[in-house]
């Protein structure tokens, strides 16, 4: 009777030099208990949390600049450049569609919003026709044969002239549509116009700037 009391006594005496948080273990043999304290790192209660991060107006002016200037002054014929960046200047797009929604209502914010969203339409429009032009001027380079001399040569594209056509419709909608960026279309999808008029012999609109 004596050490069941002393054993009673010695748990209660541990349980409250743990405190109350303190987790209980499995009860061994005898009725006796050992409690361990939680580490400090889980003796707090845990609480959900939200973080947000808030620009002012200016915020928002200042990075729309910025990423149109870094789009703009980028080279649009460089294929390999839009490959590498292209995808960074897609998050960063999708960023700022979130960050600028407070202010659009704004006519400063909402405009430039408007003009970067634009670019980015007349970029994936260039980088398209450019990408055709390219690739036809590559067939008619191959067609050739090796060095121009008809040796090893492929297959010829029998409708050229309609896709030559069609890429110089589009060079003067693209300019009709969207002048601001004249340009950015020029170094684009009117230089590969120059380069597949090197290949094949075709009329666009603006042909003399280049001499033809």
């Amino acid at each position: 009777m004596a050490l069941r009391v002393a054993s009673s006594r010695l748990a209660a005496a541990v349980r409250a030099a743990a405190g109350p948080r303190a987790a209980l273990s499995k009860p061994f043999s005898g009725g006796l208990t050992v409690a361990r304290p939680q580490p400090a790192f889980l003796a707090g209660s845990t609480r959900p949390y939200i973080t947000t991060a808030k620009y002012t107006r200016d915020d928002v002016l200042t990075q729309l600049d910025e990423y149109h200037a870094s789009v703009m002054s980028a080279n649009w014929a460089d294929y390999l450049n839009l490959v590498y960046t292209g995808p960074f200047w897609e998050a960063q797009l999708e960023r700022l569609t979130s960050v600028v929604q407070p202010y659009l209502h704004e006519p400063a914010v909402g405009a430039k919003f408007a003009e970067v969203q634009e670019m980015m339409d007349v970029l994936y429009q260039c980088e398209d026709v450019r990408d055709h032009l390219n690739e036809l001027a590559e067939l008619a380079t191959r067609s050739s044969g090796f060095m121009g001399t008809g040796y090893a040569a492929a297959e010829k594209v029998e409708n050229m002239a309609d896709h030559a056509k069609l890429c110089a419709e589009a060079y003067d909608k693209m300019l009709e549509k969207h002048p601001s960026f004249k340009p950015k279309i020029e170094q684009t999808i009117g230089h590969g116009l120059a380069v597949l008029r090197q290949k094949h012999k075709f009329k666009w609109g603006t042909m003399h700037r280049y001499f033809f």
